[in-house]
């Protein structure tokens, strides 16, 4: 796995628990790293090949989590008071690569879905969705080659 090479980002190993009647998969405790109180939690999902993004929260700390299929998130970082200022990030998520991604305010980030089936992200954010907290921008506005993900 690759070094996290943004300030603020936290990747959790989560744990997976098999069970002969059906698995158990751990995502958030409010002892976790990450965790900075509790505003809603929500699942997304993405279809294969298709890509959601630009967007920044300017408030929201997210906890993000892909319990069915796989998706990979692109992260940017433009803060100008950041050790990191214009580094990526890229991870991918799934039940086989299973982690907590939790992406503080100030990150853009962007995600694509790999599964023809069914990819679910779950985000556990710590405020309520506020519309007024979020800018959006369009894809070709942060160069970023996505043909290799």
């Amino acid at each position: 796995m690759d070094k996290v090479s943004i300030e603020g980002i936290v990747l959790t190993d989560l744990k997976m628990i098999n069970h002969p009647q059906g698995d158990i998969y751990h995502a958030m405790k409010k002892g976790d790293d990450g965790f900075e109180g509790f505003g809603e939690a929500y699942f997304s999902t993405i279809k294969e090949n298709e890509i959601k993004g630009w967007k920044k929260h300017l408030k929201m700390t997210m906890n993000i989590i892909v319990p069915v299929g796989e998706v990979t998130f692109i992260l940017f970082d433009d803060r100008e008071n950041s050790n990191s200022v214009n580094n990526f990030f890229t991870i991918t998520l799934s039940p086989s690569n299973y982690y907590r991604l939790t992406v503080p305010p100030g990150i853009w980030h962007a995600f694509k879905g790999h599964n023809h089936d069914l990819n679910l992200i779950l985000d556990v954010a710590d405020i309520e969705h506020q519309p007024d907290e979020i800018i959006r921008i369009e894809l070709d506005e942060i160069s970023f080659n996505w043909s290799n993900q």
